[in-house]
This record gives C-alpha cells, structure tokens and sequence, in this order.
C-alpha cells in the first residue's frame, strides 16, 4: 500500500472484475475457441471438416482447443473406428446452451462492431 487513494470514477472506485467472467474469458478469451464452439453449436462435426470450416487455425490449435472444451465439459468426443478413423466432436446440453449467447454477439458485431 502506498498511501496512495484509488482513482475514483463517478460512482466511487472501480470494481473488481467478477470472478465468474474471470473464468469464463479464461477459456473463451483465448483466439479460436468461440469460432471453434460456434461451428459445433450447429451440428456434430469431424475434424477435418471442424478444419476447414474454421480458416486459419492449424492442427495443433485445433486439436488443443477441442480438449480445453472438452475439459470444460462443453465438447465430446466420438471415435468411429472405421476404417477409416473418423473422429467427431459434438457439443454437450452445457455447450448448447451456449447457441443464444453466441447468436446474440453475432448480432452485437453486425449492429456495433462492423471490424476492419
């Protein structure tokens, strides 16, 4: 403490950021993982398919975000033992419940955020 008062803004200091949202951006904040979830939110996908409907993400980042979801308990995973493997991802009751949220920053970005 250095004796120093916080800033203050109009209704006094600033709070803390909530912890739940903490949480939430610690997974969600990380790049790829929101367009990840929006393409399984729509339907059972296999990876290569999840690959190429996500431009730009490699196969490592892919693979790491789809154990970070599943870890969450947002994403199962199903192996069809083929031949040939066949690996598909699908999102959970928890993940689905994530369809409104992402529709309505989907809607968010169209009105308010037209990006560069």
């Amino acid at each position: 403490m250095s004796g120093v008062p916080e800033p203050a803004g109009p209704d006094g200091p600033c709070r803390e950021v909530d912890a739940t949202l903490a949480r939430v951006f610690g997974l969600f904040g990380k790049r790829w993982t929101g367009l990840v979830l929006a393409v399984l939110t729509e339907s059972p996908t296999y990876y290569a398919q999840l690959r190429r409907a996500v431009p730009g993400i490699s196969e490592r980042m892919l693979s790491e975000r789809l154990t970070e979801l599943a870890d969450a308990g947002l994403v199962v995973r199903d192996v069809d033992p083929g031949p040939p493997l066949r690996v598909r991802y699908e999102v959970t009751e928890a993940g689905a419940a994530l369809r409104p949220a992402l529709s309505a920053l989907a809607r968010w970005a169209d009105e308010h955020y037209p990006g560069t």
